[in-house]
C-alpha cells in the first residue's frame, strides 16, 4: 500500500493561486493512478482531478476545468495540483488519493490526511 502526505494548503484571496503537493511512499514500485478530492465543511467529499500512472490521461471535475491542473513526477513519487483563479467555493480540505487505475479512482486504495485550502472573498 502507498502512504500519501499532502502539503501546500493555506489561505489565499479569491483570484489567487496555490499549488498542492502529495508525496507517496511505501509500495511505489508498482504503477498507480493519483487523484485529488476535496471536502467542504458540512458537505460530502467530491472528486477534483486524477491522473494516470504515465501522466498521459487526466480527468477533472467540471467545477475546476480550466482552472486546476494535475501533474505528476514519478521520479519524485509526487503528484501536484496547480490551482489558479481560486474562488471562495474552492474552500475545502483537499485529499490526495491513489488507485490501481484511473478508471477506479472512485474507490481509492490509499488516502492522505488532507490539507486545508481557504479562499477569502
Amino acid at each position: 500500500q502507498v502512504q500519501l502526505v499532502e502539503s501546500g494548503g493555506g489561505l489565499v484571496q479569491a483570484g489567487g493561486s496555490l499549488r498542492l503537493s502529495c508525496a507517496a511512499s511505501g509500495r511505489t514500485d508498482s504503477s498507480y493512478a493519483m487523484g485529488w478530492f476535496r471536502q467542504a465543511s458540512g458537505k460530502e467529499r467530491e472528486f477534483v482531478a486524477a491522473i494516470s500512472w504515465g501522466g498521459g490521461r487526466t480527468d477533472y471535475a467540471d467545477s475546476v476545468k480550466g482552472r486546476f491542473t494535475i501533474s505528476r513526477d514519478n521520479a519524485k513519487n509526487t503528484v501536484y495540483l496547480q490551482m489558479n483563479s481560486l474562488k471562495p467555493e474552492d474552500t475545502a480540505v483537499y485529499f490526495c488519493a491513489a488507485a490501481n487505475f484511473l478508471a477506479t479512482m472512485g474507490t481509492p486504495t490509499s488516502w492522505g490526511q488532507g490539507t486545508q485550502v481557504t479562499v477569502s472573498s
